[in-house]
């Protein structure tokens, strides 16, 4: 039969007596409000015609629905409204199946669980993760879930938006099975429902779950939301699933979603989605051809150099990693199979793509070897001479379209490229530790980075699932510029009258998962101190300055590796030390400083200026494009809460909280 259009993105064929509905509305099949007309339209069709036995609903491509349309964000809602067209799925008299063919997310969740019967291909998952802006499902999703797969698995599911491929769905109960036709067989177990009672999603009674069980999981997502509005109301609507009809659920569910839709939360997340989509693009890059890239050399197997070489080993590439001595070589093979082995333990890495990593890997001692690198990232000791003198060397031996990447975190990237002999294919990929956890990089755009060069970096950085920022030269690049600024502040109230464990509490009330001076224990003292001893010939002797971190490195106190720093670490465990509270009151007195008090607010509201400040400044200089890659930088790699939507975003909107 021929194709039957019911809109510009859902089309169907008849297929004996099952009408195949497609959703085609590339990128992800959101779902438009053309999309949902056309929903609308099909099921008028079937319903109108006695040949049509049932239903299959699929997606084109490899996404079944993608949720929402991004583009509708924050505008008048656009009939037919999403619960509208999933409440006459349910309702509907003849059987409804999903051929899940990819991603079911958000309302494309909602819309499989609205059917009578869901079939999942090899490569569906499903995922519901709303709560990643700041929201809670609209459309039914925290009332249908936990009647199909239990309450502490919806918990699970709904309060952190996390998604299950296609075997753990089958095995929660969320899919009826798995096949490698999923249409096929959705059109199968649609005419084997057909005039028989229908599986409605909502009509099916909660399954009775353990009370105990319950809160641990309620438990779990309070630990983790650190101030989160969302995982707490997902958490009540999923119980009241438990307590109420569907009717009075859905009344429940939709008045939170609206409720969140509006909040400063949401639009703090939804900030931050839309600024990720604008990261890593620079005006007329878009026309310039990234260099391939097959094989990466890395020189360093540290802790940085080792997090690399794993991030390309698990992204495909080939890795030749280099290191001084044949010793030091195996050393560093040994570290990075053993930071593969840990990502397989944990799951997230099969035996047979770990023994592929390392059949990918070399590791050498001789620098000829990285001849045959398309891209060499240096992860040397942070030391100007030392990284000057590894790129001269390796001008001689790699090609010439090979890129030079340095992973500095403070030198002058620009002074390393000028002493090669092509600065043009000379850039930053400052990478933070572990590299091979950490999501953020800065890419920094030299002085004479040619375009095409920083379009192979940007290039690389995403093929290695990570969120690139550019940037320009600075001492810091900006993530450690609004540290050094953030840092200086808290020190500043040091003097003037908090103590660590005071500002700490604050930040983690905030939101921050551990507060900034239990943040430096954790990275070592040893790295700051000597910049500032670097820095001390040119500092201003007129700019105020703390040396309370100095005597503390002075006195030994580097930070959790050394047994003390900020804190004291009895047994491992952070504690307030009465000795870096009398350090501190000596340095009060030494500048007659009367040491006052300070609320929580106060000291937020401080830390939160000078980083704002210090971004300003950025923009100002043309470091940084958007304050929403300043905002990006501080969320992925220094812990600033995600639902405040980065620094400068809290800034801007602080009197929408009040």
């Amino acid at each position: 039969m021929a194709e039957i259009r019911f809109s510009e993105s859902v089309s169907a064929r008849l297929e004996d007596d099952v009408l195949i509905v497609t959703i085609n509305n590339p990128p992800v099949n959101a779902l438009s409000a053309h999309v949902r007309s056309g929903l609308m339209a099909a099921l008028d069709h079937a319903a109108d015609q006695p040949v049509i036995a049932g239903l299959v609903i699929t997606g084109a491509g490899n996404t079944f629905i993608g949720g929402a349309d991004i583009k509708e964000f924050g505008k008048p809602p656009m009939a037919p409204v999403l619960p509208e067209v999933i409440e006459r799925i349910e309702a509907f008299e003849k059987p409804i199946v999903s051929a899940v063919n990819g991603a079911a997310l958000g309302g494309g969740c909602e819309v499989a669980l609205a059917c009578h019967g869901r079939i999942a291909g090899e490569k569906a998952s499903f995922g519901l993760p709303e709560v990643k802006l700041g929201i809670v499902p609209g459309a039914g999703g925290t009332q249908r879930l936990p009647r199909l797969i239990g309450i502490v698995p919806a918990i699970d599911l709904i309060a952190t938006g996390r998604a299950v491929k296609a075997d753990e769905a089958v095995a929660l109960g969320l899919a009826d099975s798995l096949a490698a036709d999923p249409v096929s067989a959705a059109l199968t177990f649609a005419q084997a429902q057909a005039g028989k009672p229908l599986r409605r999603t909502g009509m099916i009674a909660v399954p009775p779950a353990d009370a105990a069980a319950i809160n641990a999981a309620e438990a779990k997502v309070s630990a983790k939301a650190r101030g989160q509005t969302a995982p707490s109301e997902a958490v009540r609507l999923v119980k009241a699933a438990g307590e109420r009809e569907l009717k009075q659920g859905l009344a429940e569910e939709r008045m939170a979603f609206l409720r969140l839709r509006d909040s400063i939360e949401s639009a703090a997340l939804r900030h931050v989605f839309f600024a990720e989509r604008a990261a890593g693009k620079v005006e007329g890059l878009d026309k310039v051809s990234p260099r391939p890239i097959a094989i990466v050399g890395v020189v360093g197997t540290g802790l940085m150099g080792s997090g690399i070489a794993v991030s390309a080993l698990t992204s495909g590439y080939r890795v030749i990693a280099l290191e001084q001595t044949e010793d030091a070589a195996a050393s560093g093979r040994a570290r990075i199979a053993e930071t593969l082995d840990k990502t397989m333990r944990s799951g997230r890495l099969t035996t047979t793509s770990r023994d592929d990593c390392l059949a990918r890997l070399q590791t050498t001692a001789q620098a000829g070897d990285l001849a045959r690198a398309d891209l060499v990232i240096e992860a040397v000791f942070d030391d100007i001479k030392v990284k000057t003198e590894l790129f001269q060397k390796l001008d001689g031996i790699v090609a010439p379209g090979a890129i030079l990447a340095t992973n500095t975190s403070y030198l002058d990237p620009d002074a390393i490229a000028a002493a090669t002999a092509d600065p043009s294919r000379v850039v930053g990929l400052h990478f933070f530790s572990p590299a091979n956890v950490m999501r953020l990089v800065e890419v920094v755009d030299c002085a004479e980075t040619a375009p095409e060069v920083l379009a192979s970096a940007l290039a690389f950085v995403k093929s290695l699932g990570k969120l690139p920022i550019v940037c320009g030269v600075t001492e810091g690049f900006i993530g450690n510029r609004v540290f050094s600024a953030y840092r200086r502040e808290a020190e500043f109230m040091l003097e003037d009258g908090a103590l660590p464990h005071e500002i700490d509490a604050a930040l983690e009330a905030y939101g921050f998962p551990m507060g900034i001076f239990a943040v430096n224990d954790m990275a070592g003292l040893e790295i700051a101190w000597a910049r500032r001893k670097r820095q001390a010939a040119t500092r201003d002797p007129a700019a105020r300055y703390v040396e309370i971190a100095d005597r503390l490195c002075e006195a030994g106190r580097l930070g959790r590796k050394s047994g003390r720093g900020w804190y004291a670490y009895p047994k491992g465990e952070r504690a307030v030390d009465p000795e870096v509270t009398a350090i501190i009151e000596a340095a009060r007195a030494a500048k007659n400083i009367k040491p006052r008090s300070f609320t929580a607010e106060e000291i937020t509201g401080r830390l939160l200026l000078a980083m704002v400040d210090e971004g300003k400044s950025l923009l100002t200089e043309g470091i940084a494009a958007r304050a929403g890659d300043i905002d990006l930088v501080m969320i992925n790699g220094y812990g600033f809460p995600a639902h405040k939507g980065g620094p400068m975003f809290a800034a801007e909107h602080s009197k929408d909280r009040t």
